[in-house]
């Protein structure tokens, strides 16, 4: 039973996040933690004590889209149940049975969850084809257009509030730092993210939702100096004040998400581009002589109080990873993006930690305390961010040690995938919805974006584009999808040789650089560029017989661990017959809900295909101290057995060809086996 009532839960968490208290003084700015386990899961290392990824060692992209993959399934089941993101910050989840509870008591992050969620859909659609990432981004946002926006008639009118009380189902701002408020670079950065929705989906009322934001923006703007900056950390916004409040501060350097708000529209051409135009270039003026010389990177989270010495690592790689995509902005995108990148890794403002050759950031502090926990405990988001620009800085200048040094910090990263019993956000044993479950996913994409070699090398996928995917479609040998602008740079990778690439229904050629309409394909890496400016439908096509998968994966629609699968599940798909099989917790090196056996004795057991499919596979581990052989037949096919060595994870695929009425599994040493992923393909 909780012995803590709602108001006193709430002041703790206020005070632990304003105060900091896991500071430890002194702290050194970089130090050596080589655990042997992070989030509870013990470390793998390579020949030099270096780590790898988790949970598939020898195999980075399974590794890296078993991160964000997992993470957006958990998302998804809780959309179909119980729409946990919508009113709390954050979740709890029981260490047996593994279900899912939302945390009551803390404040919730409203503004720039919805901002980060925006951007991992962003990357996550055109990754997997899959149009319920679209469903789901449209209702998240629709809730907060509904519930979440300041009256008509403030000062900042009609704009996100930044954070709601604990449990609230509507969004007034946190009763801590003073209500109806709002913070105006979260109004920038989910102006941005409305923005690019309406450019995912056309739909026109979230084109008007960013509008509203930059003119708010606009409407508020005030030259700053030294103290105040052109719009305030926190103010209240009916006004516009920022006095008579405890949460309410003057200064934020994070004004590059305005920036990046009014880019889009100006390029767009929506809007009063002119006064956007004007109010930019203050902003920008502002950034490169203050934050850029002295280094305050106060003022982003919602949950803190402000002040000019908590410094913050969100702010600097932020603005780093816009002038890495968009280095037009800044001529001197090069020598700023290194300096905020050597800023963060070497401040003493919070501690770094060394392991394993990773480097792992915490997230704030002020020389003497400092959010959050140790690097075995958390955050996963703060060090995907770092990575993300070190990858994207590799890609843009060729520098192979900023590659080394983002695919150690992703390999730390991925260990946070799924739900651990052993890990937990700061303070308590929650997690928050904005670092595991949007932000941290979406920096992890970045990876893939930057270095396709680290992408999966058996399967086709769109990587990354500056213009939003709008349509996507994977076939045998082919892809074929659509952007927003006419004119974009998309970075794929495919399982299949290209032979036919075509730009609104008329042939490109292959080029040697992409300064005019074309494409680069590494035969070795596979990695595909294509730079259309002629029209935004793009059609890939090469010879190959392999078709894309469709996954079970034992999470949706959810049913509780232990259930047995007795007919059909999910319905019209597979049947399961009279309950040999089970559904069972994230276990061993699978971080969501798992396919178990009813009883670790058995020899054998099957499914059937409630229409013809073809059975490709799925991923098997071995958590037994022996080794376990599969035997895999169907009644039209040759069998085909599989050896899983002990403690070890991996993805079977077979090589057949045609339609199975059932598959049957026989099992010697499998009291160890757990199952997830079946993957099947049409005929």
């Amino acid at each position: 039973m909780n012995l803590f009532s709602i108001s006193a839960r709430t002041l703790i968490a206020f005070l632990l996040c304003a105060t900091m208290l896991l500071a430890q003084e002194p702290f050194t700015a970089v130090s050596t933690a080589d655990v042997s386990a992070i989030a509870g899961r013990p470390v793998a290392l390579d020949r030099q004590g270096k780590l790898l990824p988790w949970p598939m060692a020898d195999n980075t992209g399974y590794s890296y889209s078993g991160y964000f993959l997992s993470q957006w399934t958990i998302v998804w089941d809780q959309f179909n149940r119980q729409r946990l993101p919508y009113y709390y910050c954050c979740f709890d989840f029981d260490r047996t049975t593994f279900e899912m509870f939302p945390d009551q008591h803390w404040a919730n992050s409203t503004g720039y969850l919805r901002a980060m969620m925006q951007g991992f859909i962003e990357r996550l659609y055109p990754y997997t084809g899959d149009p319920h990432t679209i469903e789901f981004l449209e209702n998240f946002v629709d809730y907060e257009l509904d519930n979440g926006l300041t009256p008509e008639g403030y000062a900042w009118a009609q704009v996100p509030y930044p954070s709601a009380n604990p449990g609230s189902r509507r969004y007034t701002g946190w009763s801590n730092h003073g209500e109806d408020y709002v913070e105006p670079h979260v109004v920038g950065e989910d102006g941005y993210g409305y923005l690019r929705l309406y450019e995912m989906t056309g739909n026109t009322k979230y084109l008007r939702a960013a509008i509203r934001c930059a003119e708010a923006l606009v409407k508020n703007y005030k030259p700053g100096n030294e103290q105040i900056s052109p719009w305030p950390y926190r103010c209240y916004a009916r006004d516009g004040s920022v006095k008579g409040g405890p949460g309410m501060f003057p200064y934020s350097a994070n004004v590059v998400e305005p920036i990046m708000l009014f880019d889009e529209l100006i390029r767009l051409g929506q809007g009063d581009t002119a006064a956007y135009k004007t109010v930019r270039e203050g902003a920008w003026d502002w950034l490169m002589k203050y934050p850029m010389q002295n280094n305050v990177w106060v003022g982003y989270f919602e949950d803190v109080q402000a002040s000019m010495g908590n410094m913050n690592q969100v702010i600097p790689l932020e603005f780093a990873r816009y002038i890495l995509l968009h280095p037009e902005k800044d001529p001197q995108w090069r020598e700023h993006a290194r300096q905020l990148m050597d800023w963060v890794k070497t401040t003493p403002k919070w501690p770094k930690y060394i392991v394993h050759g990773a480097l792992i950031t915490t997230e704030q502090g002020d020389g003497k305390r400092f959010c959050c926990n140790l690097p075995s405990q958390c955050c996963d988001s703060h060090s995907a961010r770092l990575a993300a620009v070190e990858a994207l800085y590799y890609a843009k200048t060729g520098d192979i040690d900023y590659k080394e040094q983002a695919w150690r910090t992703y390999n730390w990263v991925t260990y946070w995938q799924g739900l651990s019993r052993d890990a937990h956000a700061p303070f308590s044993d929650q997690w928050w919805f904005t670092d595991q479950f949007s932000d941290g996913p979406r920096r992890m994409m970045d990876a893939f974006w930057a270095v396709p070699e680290w992408a999966p090398a058996d399967e086709s996928h769109l990587l990354g584009s500056l213009s939003v995917v709008t349509k996507i479609s994977y076939g045998t040998g082919s892809v074929t999808y659509s952007t927003f602008d006419a004119e974009s740079t998309d970075v794929l990778r495919v399982n299949f040789v290209p032979d036919s690439i075509t730009v609104g229904g008329k042939p490109i050629a292959k080029s040697s650089d992409l300064n005019h309409e074309g494409y680069i394909f590494d035969a070795n890496t596979h990695a595909l560029t294509i730079h259309h400016t002629t029209s935004r439908d793009v059609d890939i096509q090469g010879p190959s017989d392999q078709a894309p998968l469709s996954y079970i994966t034992f999470d949706a629609p959810h049913l509780p661990a232990g259930t047995a699968l007795i007919g059909q599940y999910p319905s019209g798909i597979i049947d399961w017959g009279d309950g040999s099989w089970q559904i069972g917790t994230p276990f061993g090196k699978f971080g969501t809900f798992t396919l178990a056996l009813a009883s670790v004795t058995m020899q054998q057991a099957e499914f059937r295909f409630s229409s013809p499919e073809i059975f490709a596979g799925i991923d098997i581990y071995n958590d037994a101290d022996s080794d376990a052989t599969i035997t895999i037949r169907s009644p039209e096919i040759r069998e085909q057995s599989f050896t899983i060595k002990a403690k070890q994870l991996r993805r079977i695929r077979t090589d057949w060809r045609d339609t199975s009425s059932a598959v049957s599994f026989d099992f010697k040493n499998g009291q160890g086996l757990r199952f997830d992923n079946l993957a099947y393909r049409r005929p």
